[in-house]
């Protein structure tokens, strides 16, 4: 399995002299990946902070207990609901042990100091499950039938299974809102032909999702993911090994400067051609 992963800081925090506030972490298991990737809130001074530690408790639990490849679908949705769920605890633990050792007895310890939103993906062919909490996002690749000719089968397709919020959405929950357990998004995915998962935190949304008018879909199709982004950086990381440069410099180009913001991208690809 290749795994690589970019964060690279944004325009709008470097003019600043913000440093970045993403993060993302992945582990390597005997035939899985775990996968997390976080963005630190803006406003908030130690946010990236929150987002290392919220990268660190993900990885340690999601790789505890991952249920077998053959394994039944109802035993993967209740592992990960039960995962996702420890998840947001073990955060809040340490984030209150960083706060308290930083505060002076007596002063009340503000959890949201280190606000951070998650995304979170365990991929174990033909599974992946994901763990989510705020607007960070997530494209699965796929390789199936399409067309016809010698190569019909060997098509890689994207597929955007955990969107962003969408314009005029709610305000954006934390790993440290009250009630983020209860609003933590969880879920499984089986497909056959599953060959990759790509985590992204909000910033490269208008890097790698397409407007629905781009494949002549109306509005209210929602956005889409770009295969020109996803399926051509599959392919650029299996034909070098794994190495992150192309991934950095996508992240660092004119068309990712935009949006002003962090930009994080991490996934786990089979090696398959």
């Amino acid at each position: 399995m290749i795994v690589a992963g970019a964060a690279v800081q944004g325009t709008a925090h470097l003019a600043r002299g913000q440093g970045c506030q993403d993060a993302f972490k992945a582990v390597g298991l005997d035939g899985a990946a775990v996968l997390a990737v976080a963005d630190g809130a803006g406003g908030r001074e130690r946010s990236a902070l929150g987002s290392h530690i919220a990268v660190d408790a993900a990885c340690r639990v999601l790789a505890e207990g991952i249920p077998r490849a053959g394994d039944a679908p109802e035993v993967w949705t209740r592992w990960i609901a039960r995962a996702g769920a420890r998840v947001v605890e073990e955060y809040r633990r340490a984030v209150e042990g960083v706060l308290s050792a930083a505060t002076a007895p007596g002063d009340p310890v503000e959890a949201g100091a280190l606000a951070a939103t998650l995304a979170a993906a365990v991929l174990r062919p033909p599974w992946v499950a994901f763990v989510s909490v705020g607007d960070c996002f997530a494209t699965v690749l796929t390789r199936g039938p399409a067309g016809t000719g010698p190569d019909a089968g060997a098509r890689e397709r994207c597929h955007l299974v955990l969107p962003p919020p969408a314009p005029g959405a709610p305000e954006t929950v934390f790993l440290s809102s009250p009630g983020a357990a209860l609003r933590l998004r969880s879920f499984a995915l089986w497909d056959p032909g599953l060959s990759g998962v790509v985590l992204a935190t909000d910033g490269c949304a208008a890097l790698t999702l397409d407007h629905p008018s781009v494949r002549e879909l109306p509005p209210e199709a929602g956005p889409l993911p770009s295969e020109r982004f996803f399926c051509g950086l599959a392919a650029t990381l299996r034909a070098n090994g794994g190495d992150a440069a192309p991934l950095r410099a996508l992240l660092s180009g004119p068309g990712a400067a935009r949006t002003g913001d962090d930009l994080t991208v991490l996934c786990a690809l089979t090696d398959g051609g």
